[in-house]
């Protein structure tokens, strides 16, 4: 059987704002503990969101009774576990439509290439390192600019249109 260590025991005393669950008792006029809301003896685990912060005095009364009413304070941290998640959620939808809108960029950059370089093709590593890197400081519009310009000036040159193109992007980053 493994017992709380003193970092689970901590992190929930700081959840709690070192603070007794059950009197509001804070130190150092009493020793805080780390209660089991359901208990250990019940199949309770040693896990933070089973644990709350109480002090020797209620821990020592409560014994292995289980709670029936959440304290106030775990059912603000369920609050705010909630939306933390629930901001995660979303947070990662808007990162992933964010990838999906420069891939799709990318390909129409990759597009225009293959159209004037039918035998060539953008590598993956170029597309993923680089071109990826063009978009997400540059509007497309320009993007797809310097790759025009680039191909324009060398027709027949397909590598130095890339070192071209690569160049064109550097310039506009720095402001040149």
């Amino acid at each position: 059987m493994m017992a709380v260590t003193k970092k689970l025991r901590f992190e929930v005393f700081k959840r709690d704002g070192f603070k007794c669950a059950y009197c509001g008792r804070t130190p150092p006029s009493v020793t805080l503990e780390a209660d089991h809301i359901d208990p250990k003896s019940k199949g309770g685990k040693d896990d933070i969101n089973n644990l709350i912060t109480a002090c020797f005095d209620c821990n020592r009364g409560k014994t292995n009774i289980p709670l029936n009413v959440i304290p106030e304070t775990l059912l603000k941290n369920l609050e705010i576990l909630k939306e933390k998640e629930s901001q995660i959620r979303e947070y990662r939808k808007y990162i992933k439509k964010i990838d999906n809108r420069i891939n799709k960029d990318v390909e129409v950059i990759s597009q225009i290439y293959s159209d004037n370089y039918p035998d060539w093709l953008l590598t993956d590593r170029f597309k993923s390192l680089s071109l990826k890197r063009f978009i997400k400081h540059l509007p497309l519009s320009e993007v797809k600019d310097a790759m025009e310009r680039a191909i324009n000036r060398f027709p027949d040159d397909s590598n130095s249109v890339i070192k071209y193109f690569c160049g064109i992007y550097w310039n506009k980053i720095r402001g040149d």
